[in-house]
């Protein structure tokens, strides 16, 4: 079983426990991050510091470790699992208190555990996309944290799931924000378009790269909300995430997206983000 670390220990993942009055658990008073390594290298690890930075402060805990130790913590995790791609988690929790109270400890006490697992390659998603469907947008005011409230997400996948779909866009006032973990890209009458950022949706790091990747590739990009109703007549549909990476959507609500088979402009970006992998500036 390979090892997790709590708290200044490396130990088996199934020898590591939380207190049972841990806030994470009683009010999901926590927050994470996911760092993927490839063959050994962390990839875009100073921008999911400063994200995991944002999410700590604004949920007002001190970040209990500095960027080097964290950077060590990944380094030994990911040496334990040695396959070519995996996703470090990092949570911090607010710690474990005699009493369970809303009200917020006056000295904060973190937990704090990593571990690692294995990115599949997901060939299949490659060759053939996602179908997914469009699902009402039931979460938080504060989607922007990376926090782990995510009950509103899985149930949303869940749905997706039993109507024989991959995964869920969630959209609110008729604006489709992200998938159930993921940015949501749409190729618009050749245009490269996502939401500007806001609390409506995670400040995802891959999508972030995407865009700098495009805009090398002079490939127009446009910053404003998409409606759900223009999604049905997308060129292209992407999901984003570090673990994910650029995953095409090829059938929206049993409908095909473009051609139904990955498109163009996700293979041209597709492959400069491969490329950018390999890259050790991408750090």
């Amino acid at each position: 079983m390979p090892l997790a670390y709590l708290n200044g220990t490396y130990l088996d993942q199934n020898k590591a426990h939380l207190p049972l009055m841990d806030r994470g658990l009683l009010f999901g008073d926590s927050v994470y991050e996911v760092i993927p390594v490839y063959h050994g290298k962390p990839f875009q690890a100073s921008a999911h510091f400063s994200r995991l930075q944002h999410s700590l402060h604004a949920i007002r805990i001190t970040n209990p470790l500095s960027q080097p130790n964290w950077q060590q913590i990944i380094t030994a995790l990911s040496a334990d699992n040695p396959v070519p791609a995996q996703a470090i988690y990092l949570q911090i929790t607010r710690g474990a208190y005699p009493e369970r109270a809303h009200q917020l400890p006056a000295q904060p006490q973190p937990n704090v555990f990593a571990f690692s697992k294995t990115i599949p390659a997901n060939q299949h998603i490659r060759q053939h996309g996602l179908h997914v469907v469009t699902q009402p947008d039931e979460r938080w005011q504060r989607c922007d944290l990376k926090t782990t409230n995510l009950l509103p997400n899985v149930l949303a996948l869940a749905t997706a799931r039993e109507q024989g779909a991959d995964d869920a866009i969630m959209v609110r006032d008729g604006i489709a924000h992200e998938g159930t973990s993921s940015n949501l890209i749409a190729i618009l009458d050749g245009t490269l378009t996502t939401a500007p950022d806001s609390p409506q949706l995670l400040p995802g790091v891959t999508r972030n790269l995407i865009l700098r990747l495009a805009a090398q590739a002079n490939i127009p990009i446009n910053r404003h909300s998409i409606c759900a109703d223009e999604l049905p007549q997308a060129d292209e549909i992407w999901l984003t995430s570090s673990t994910r990476e650029i995953a095409p959507v090829t059938r929206l609500n049993q409908q095909p997206i473009g051609s139904g088979t990955p498109g163009p402009v996700w293979q041209q970006i597709d492959a400069l983000y491969q490329v950018a992998k390999t890259n050790p500036d991408n750090k």
